[in-house]
């Protein structure tokens, strides 16, 4: 067997596993929720205009979940689309089940899909835990397995910190890791990249709020190599101003 056959081998009976596992829990709880209410809720965290030093693009990020209060199903979504040429960049849907293991933790498995115009679209097995940190430090977590065996993982914080009743003083922090390069994709192996945030927003209501900000992007190791190599910038400075709406 080829290695990467083995490879995309490993990956399904990981994915697999994955899908084993939200099921046994799933099953497992259904006598404990009987008769629980159900409830949803969908943030769209970030849609904001970014200056991209020049080069403006639309970003998103978002997700929602329904479910009761043990177990839910999870959507997540991220992309970008730049407003100069108009086409999208990169695109990431994610399909998880979450299970409650403790107060303000949830544990979660799924799916996670890329689309990106100019490479072949990609699947990912995912786990990952998500949930409030001592001092209300927000965490999600997560590590990943393509089809083809690659294993990364991510890591992003987000602290609201209130100003007044209203406005509030949002950082955030952002890593990706991989275990193998990735040449085609210009991944490489190590810490890729680390993105920092500085958001201030201004709710008008608790459910909608503009906000402006600065936002800083850098690839680093082999990542960065590869971007040079491509004769791109591996670091970014940007100027944001957005909404930030829930319901």
């Amino acid at each position: 067997m080829s290695i990467v056959k083995q490879r995309r081998f490993k990956a399904a009976g990981f994915a697999a596993s994955l899908f084993t596992a939200a099921a046994v829990f799933s099953g497992a709880a259904k006598a404990e929720t009987a008769g629980a209410s159900t409830n949803w809720f969908a943030l769209l965290d970030r849609l904001e205009y970014q200056t991209n030093e020049g080069s403006g693009q639309l970003i998103w990020d978002g997700q929602g979940w329904y479910g009761g209060d043990y177990n839910k199903f999870w959507f997540k979504t991220e992309g970008e689309r730049s407003l100069e040429g108009g086409g999208f960049g990169e695109v990431e849907v994610q399909g998880l089940y979450s299970r409650a293991i403790r107060p303000f933790w949830d544990v979660q498995v799924g799916v996670r899909q890329d689309i990106k115009p100019d490479n072949p679209s990609r699947t990912f097995g995912v786990i990952g835990i998500q949930g409030l940190a001592p001092y209300w430090f927000e965490v999600d977590a997560a590590a990943f397995i393509s089809d083809d065996g690659d294993i990364s993982a991510r890591l992003e914080l987000e602290y609201d910190l209130l100003l007044t009743q209203r406005l509030i003083m949002q950082p955030r922090f952002e890593t990706n890791i991989a275990i193998q390069d990735v040449a085609t994709l210009g991944v490489g192996s190590g810490v890729n990249d680390v993105e920092l945030g500085l958001r201030l927003r201004y709710e008008i209501k608790r459910e909608f709020a503009p906000y402006v900000g600065v936002n800083w992007s850098r690839k680093l190791g082999e990542t960065a190599d590869f971007a040079r190599a491509n004769f791109e910038d591996p670091g970014s400075a940007s100027l944001v101003a957005g909404i930030r709406f829930w319901f």
